[in-house]
């Protein structure tokens, strides 16, 4: 018999009139136990508060802005006497990194007839020196293979080594060493303001990048992979022509893998040819401190950047067309990010666009479109970072036939070959998420399978982490995809304002969330935010490739006190055995 039920606050602790920050649920929608219902969040912790049982919601009793307590009702739920089991599902896996055709049942490893040679023969032909590229020179060079590595300039490391991932990580830590420094000030240690001499900082920041093209580069000549240089555009199937420094050269090859990479995209109608019109690379170079900076795109490269500028200096604006920053990870990871630069950033806007950018003498006056739009305002400079596009058209791949999308991805197999058999891709090139770590492993998957080594791509997730301040990681299942799919869960939120190692850094903001199948228990996803995220997120991802559950992380031992006990103590959540929390009874 159905009936009406009051969902009340359950006990949570010495928490009193905590605002109520989101509504998760509506009238009329059906809920699990379990499932969400609001979202609570005090000065230290942000708590979810569940339903003690399935039925379909009549009545909500509360609203954004409101402070609850242990108690105070939250809605009404027309439920059942007895609730029916819910049926078994079988346990979703999270989708593979790319989207591929179907492939063949084994991977072709030999090569179509006779080659005419070019200039230069190599057995293997690697298009692009990126993370990917030179991990397949590499690895295919290491299996005996006679490998030539083409490049278009002088030095080997691609996007991510030379002007992405190697050096942003390195201003990203100078300027998490400026912030804290000046959060220290509450604590009794004050520093002082600190004086950025930019020079000496850009050279830091080259010096890393040199060192670590010089160990590439020291790499490549201990294995005897030839290295040309050069713009690289297929002319045929078994050859590519290389525009290089001396001329052109032809590269014949009886395999290939192409690992050509992306490029920033653009809007069109912006003045590009001003300088202060800034994307990824031009921001790396840290010419100046910009007084006023307006980052184009909320997304992981755009937030990257402004950590570092703001950090220096600079006041920062964030536009962002969505309605949230970094729209694929799940909101409540975002929140603990958002609050805080908020409070640091001149602005953020959302659901908001830049529909005019105009050169002046004083600056670049840019004009925004949207539901908070504010008034044309100008700018010293201006970061463009609103995503990739693949370079699949800039390297005449059909004229291997090689198909090519309208966007400029080539599709792959699960072994890494395109629609010609000896032809091969990886990385940015073939698909989202485009990743460094992503390409690597898949460089190394192709150079072995054409090595005749049975590989195929088979990873269950690849992580993605926001390098910001604070770290956001996740991977797996989000619990976005899992409402939206109808897949039952059950998730496990660990707040850090109850790790003692969180604390004793002053930095009790994050949180650890891992997400479980509700009727096997294993692992489908986790996410993270806080300092080292990006660290830590990696042994939910062994977890989860190896079919962990939660009495599996739960019962394994963790160092004291660290956060990676946070994990830990998510999973003791699951298990209902945690004592660093008091959770209700269920």
């Amino acid at each position: 018999m159905n009936h009406l039920i009051e969902i009340k606050v359950p006990d949570i602790g010495d928490f009193k009139n905590i605002p109520v920050i989101e509504v998760l649920v509506k009238p009329g929608d059906r809920i699990n136990k379990e499932d969400a219902l609001i979202t609570l969040e005090s000065d230290k912790a942000t708590m979810e508060v569940p339903s003690p049982q399935s039925g379909v919601i009549r009545e909500i009793k509360v609203k954004v802005g409101d402070k609850l307590s242990e108690g105070s009702v939250v809605l009404l739920l027309e439920g059942t006497s007895a609730e029916a089991p819910a049926a078994k599902a079988e346990a979703p896996k999270p989708a593979p990194a790319a989207t591929v055709p179907k492939a063949p049942a084994a991977p072709a490893v030999t090569s179509s007839g006779p080659v005419t040679k070019g200039d230069i023969h190599s057995e293997v032909m690697v298009l692009g020196s990126g993370p990917g590229g030179y991990t397949a020179a590499f690895r295919a060079a290491d299996l005996g293979k006679q490998v030539v590595l083409v490049e278009r300039y002088p030095v080997l490391g691609g996007v991510c080594l030379n002007v992405g991932c190697i050096p942003s990580k390195a201003l990203l830590h100078a300027a998490r060493v400026i912030s804290e420094a000046e959060e220290m000030s509450p604590f009794g240690i004050a520093f002082g303001k600190p004086k950025i001499e930019i020079a000496k900082l850009r050279d830091w920041k080259d010096g890393v990048v040199d060192k670590s093209i010089r160990g590439l580069a020291g790499l490549a000549k201990q294995r005897k992979v030839q290295v040309v240089q050069g713009i690289g555009k297929f002319t045929s199937p078994h050859m590519i022509e290389v525009k290089t420094p001396n001329g052109v050269k032809k590269v014949s090859f009886d395999y290939a893998i192409i690992a050509a990479g992306s490029s920033v995209a653009r809007i069109p109608g912006f003045p590009y040819d001003d300088p202060r019109l800034m994307d990824s690379t031009g921001a790396l170079k840290l010419e100046d401190v910009p007084k006023r900076l307006l980052v184009i795109g909320g997304g992981i490269i755009g937030l990257e950047m402004a950590t570092v500028y703001d950090a220096i200096g600079s006041k920062v604006t964030v536009v962002e067309l969505l309605d949230g920053l970094i729209p694929g990870a799940d909101r409540d990871l975002i929140r603990p990010l958002h609050k805080r630069i908020e409070k640091r950033y001149e602005g953020i806007y959302l659901k908001t666009k830049v529909a005019k950018l105009e050169a002046q003498k004083d600056g670049l006056k840019a004009t925004f479109e949207g539901e908070n739009a504010a008034n044309p305002q100008v700018y010293d400079r201006v970061l463009l970072a609103v995503g990739r596009r693949p370079n699949g058209k800039e390297i005449d791949a059909q004229a291997a036939g090689v198909n090519v999308t309208d966007r400029g991805f080539i599709p792959a197999d699960k072994y890494m070959r395109t629609n010609v058999p000896h032809i091969y891709a990886i990385g940015d090139i073939i698909g989202e998420p485009m990743l460094a770590h992503k390409a690597s492993h898949e460089g190394k998957l192709a150079a072995e399978i054409i090595a005749g080594h049975k590989r195929a791509f088979d990873a269950r997730t690849i992580a993605s982490v926001a390098y910001t301040d604070p770290e956001v990681a996740w991977m797996g299942l989000t619990e976005t995809q899992a409402r939206a799919q109808g897949t039952e869960i059950e998730k496990a939120v660990f707040p850090w304002a109850a790790s003692g190692r969180a604390r004793a850094t002053a930095r009790e903001e994050g949180m650890t969330k891992l997400i479980f199948d509700r009727n096997t228990r294993r692992l489908l996803g986790a996410g993270m935010v806080g300092p080292n995220a990006g660290e830590l997120i990696a042994e939910t991802v062994l977890a989860l490739e190896m079919g962990a559950d939660a009495e599996d992380i739960g019962l394994t031992i963790h160092p004291h006190p660290t956060l990676s006990e946070t994990v830990f103590f998510a999973a003791e959540i699951a298990e209902g055995s945690i004592t660093d929390l008091y959770m209700p009874k269920r």
